[in-house]
Order: C-alpha cells, then structure tokens, then sequence
C-alpha cells in the first residue's frame, strides 16, 4: 500500500492552475443584460402608474367627487358654496391634472427614450454613461412629482384664501393656525409616503441597478490596467 504524504497532496493541489468560472466578457455580458431588464422595469412601473392614475381621474370625472370633496372642506372654513365657486375650482383642478398628466407623460417618454438608448453592443464606457443618464432621469422623475405636490398644494392654499377674500371671511386666529398646521402636517405627511412609495418600488430595482453599475466600472478599470 503506498505511503499517504498529506504535505505532497496539498502542494499538488496548490501548484494546479485554477480557471475562473467567468470571464470578463461573460459578466460583462450578464451584466448588461440585468441593467437593461432593470430599466425596462422601471419603465413598465412607469407606464402603470400612468395609466392607473388616468383611469382614476376620468373616473372621479365622470362622479365630480374630488370637486365636492374640496367644496366641502372648504365649507368648514364659511366658505358659501356657489356655482361660481364650483366651476372655477373645476377649472383649476382639471388644470392642475393636466401639468401633472403632462410631466408624468413626459417622463414615461424620457424612459422609454433612455430605454431604446441602451446598447448592448456598445463600449462599456458608453454603456455606463447610458446607465448614468437613465438613473438621473429617475431621480429627476422622484424629485419632479414631489415638487409638483408642494406646487400643487400651494396653489390650493392661495386659492382657498382668495375665495375666503372674495366671500369677505375673516378666519380667527386660532382656526387660521390650525388651518395652516393642518395644511402643513398634510403636505409633510403626503410627501414622506410619497418617498416612501419610490423608495420601495424604485429603491429595490435602483439598488441593484447601481450594484450592477459598480461592477461595470470595476471590469472597465480592471480592462483599462491591463
């Protein structure tokens, strides 16, 4: 029976050349592959939300119930409800749903541009820069509906004080604080779900997008060194 020498069998083992798995050019690969799933995702959440938001305002249309909502509201303050006043804040609103139909279009656009854009034959440099520009337009997308939250709020805030100008009502001080703390909690509340929302349903697909983005640049270095 021949002698069993552990020291000879790991010298061996060491000194055998190991093969990677992967190459470069098959990560490379794999890797584009996901960064272009992961923005084709982002654009299908994209549409979705578009299309769902548009169904449900043509819905609340057709039921005129976010008008008499605010009416209503608004009659806690003695505010007198007038056809005038109906028809006026229907214009704004229809208004104010338009600007963010149209920004949110205009984004749904911008994705899908940034979407066509990605080659996957390119250059990886020119491949990361497309994977750079299509983040930046998310966190502008992120950013734009926020902003249109506190405009829109605004607005509301300084059409409410000019019906109660026009009605001559003059609100005490106390309700005048609580009016404005209340506007305030709900605009702070409304934008903190609404980064939640896109922390969660773009969060998780960014995330992985910037990891994949990460590895892109280390293979680019690494290709650059040799």
């Amino acid at each position: 029976m021949p002698d069993f020498n552990l020291d000879d069998l790991k010298k061996t083992w060491q000194e055998q050349e190991v093969r990677p798995k992967y190459g470069n050019s098959d990560i490379l690969e794999m890797l584009n592959h996901k960064s272009r799933n992961y923005v084709k995702y982002i654009l299908w959440i994209s549409v979705i939300e578009f299309l769902f938001f548009t169904g449900l305002s043509v819905f609340y249309i057709f039921k005129s119930e976010e008008t008499n909502s605010f009416i209503s509201a608004i009659e806690k303050l003695g505010v007198q409800k007038t056809p005038e006043l109906q028809q006026e804040f229907s214009h704004l609103y229809n208004l104010l749903k338009a600007v963010s139909f149209l920004i949110t279009g205009f984004f749904v656009v911008k994705f899908y541009q940034n979407y066509r854009r990605i080659n996957l034959e390119a250059n990886l440099k020119k491949f990361i820069l497309q994977i750079i520009v299509f983040r930046r337009t998310v966190n502008h997308f992120i950013l734009a509906n926020i902003l249109l939250l506190i405009l829109f709020t605004g607005i509301l805030t300084v059409f409410i004080f000019r019906t109660l100008s026009v009605q001559n009502i003059t609100l005490g001080q106390p309700t005048l604080v609580g009016f404005l703390t209340g506007i305030g909690i709900a605009t702070l509340g409304s934008v903190g779900l609404i980064w939640l929302y896109y922390r969660i349903v773009y969060g998780i697909i960014m995330k992985k997008l910037g990891r994949n983005l990460s590895q892109l640049k280390d293979i680019e270095n690494s290709t650059d060194g040799e």
